[in-house]
């Protein structure tokens, strides 16, 4: 029966090109506009949707405009996305792994002022004798407990805070809490005369907060800092950031073996300002830990021939020697602890009684 009335591939074509010519221009006017527009709106033939009687319309057309209304602007609202965020950070990113591939975690140990003023308090309280507080065994545990504070803080107080903040969730006053918090913008600023950043805002109850704990931040670093051996940098989200990347500049602390007396003596443990015991009972990356400052007192103090050095890369900068050792300790104990000076009085002789 088919093949009587389509004898021919072509007149099935024909009969199948009418019929379509028909609903693709009058298609409407047979099954009404509503149902004309949710049979096809991506119809991939030329069926013109200017025409008002088609019941489906060819693809291009919406094709254009979600080039053009969607992909187009999109376009230009991501290019402002990427010049006004992304470049930005970008750069920040780049600029920071610039100054981090050449010194590593250095800048905590050399160059962080906030270190070095906690340095300069603990100097001063051992003039006094004030300390220093040193962490026996049970105290180790607690400082093992300390360490992820670091890594609470970068988390929430750096990335998830800020982030809800812009997103509309939490409230514009947490747009930067680390920094609202943070005792070096004190510090700081107290050494140039400035005494503004102690006063409290009341603008709302989180700026009041925040400052509030600022307060209490610096206050407990000031009077820390005499007894406890850089007790902030124990917690700074700094060294947690810095310690994500630590594997990545060749600057580092290299301990390749163990000497037969490491683990036994421990000095280079005691001299660590951050109290890293594993700096004397591992070795390789073990020795080098995420609390590590690259300070290098471990390796002054170390009295072993080459167990310890400071390398950039596959050159040693600085390597423990025992003669360094002992000339090292005449005016500082491993601890940090300062001997006192010496004064020498002249003998009195017969011309001057």
């Amino acid at each position: 029966m088919l093949k009587s009335i389509f004898p021919t591939l072509g007149r099935l074509r024909f009969v199948v090109q009418v019929l379509m010519l028909v609903f693709t221009v009058y298609g409407a006017a047979l099954v009404g506009h509503y149902a004309a527009e949710k049979i096809t709106g991506a119809l991939p033939a030329l069926s013109c949707a200017y025409d008002m009687q088609n019941a489906a319309y060819c693809v291009l057309i919406p094709t254009q405009h979600q080039v053009h209304h969607r992909i187009g602007e999109g376009l230009v609202r991501a290019q402002e996305f990427t010049f006004a965020i992304v470049l930005p950070l970008v750069f920040t990113v780049l600029t920071f792994f610039a100054f981090f591939f050449l010194l590593g975690k250095t800048f905590c140990g050399w160059i962080c002022p906030l270190g070095t003023l906690q340095e300069l308090l603990g100097r001063i309280g051992r003039r006094f004798h004030i300390g220093p507080r040193r962490l026996e065994a049970g105290d180790l545990v607690e400082n093992r407990k300390v360490r992820p504070v670091k890594w609470l803080m970068l988390l929430v107080l750096v990335f998830l805070l800020p982030l809800l903040a812009g997103l509309g969730i939490a409230p514009h006053s947490l747009g930067n809490p680390y920094c609202d918090v943070c005792p070096s913008r004190i510090a700081t600023t107290l050494l140039t005369g400035n005494t503004e950043q102690l006063a409290l805002r009341v603008d709302d109850g989180v700026s009041f907060a925040l400052g509030a704990a600022a307060n209490a931040l610096i206050g407990f670093m000031l009077v820390g800092a005499l007894a406890i051996r850089q007790p902030f940098c124990r917690i700074c989200p700094m060294l947690a950031f810095n310690a994500l990347f630590q594997r990545l500049s060749p600057m580092r602390l290299a301990k390749p073996v163990r000497h037969a007396n490491c683990g036994q003596c421990t000095i280079c443990a005691e001299a660590c300002p951050m109290d890293i015991r594993e700096v004397a009972t591992e070795q390789g990356r073990r020795a080098y830990h995420e609390d590590c400052t690259l300070c290098g007192r471990c390796v002054e103090f170390c009295p072993q021939d080459g167990t310890l050095s400071l390398k950039w890369g596959p050159f040693k900068l600085f390597s423990s020697r025992r003669e360094y050792y002992k000339n090292r300790v005449k005016g500082e104990l491993p601890d940090g602890t300062v001997k006192p000076m010496k004064f020498v009085r002249r003998e009195a002789t017969a011309a001057n009684p």
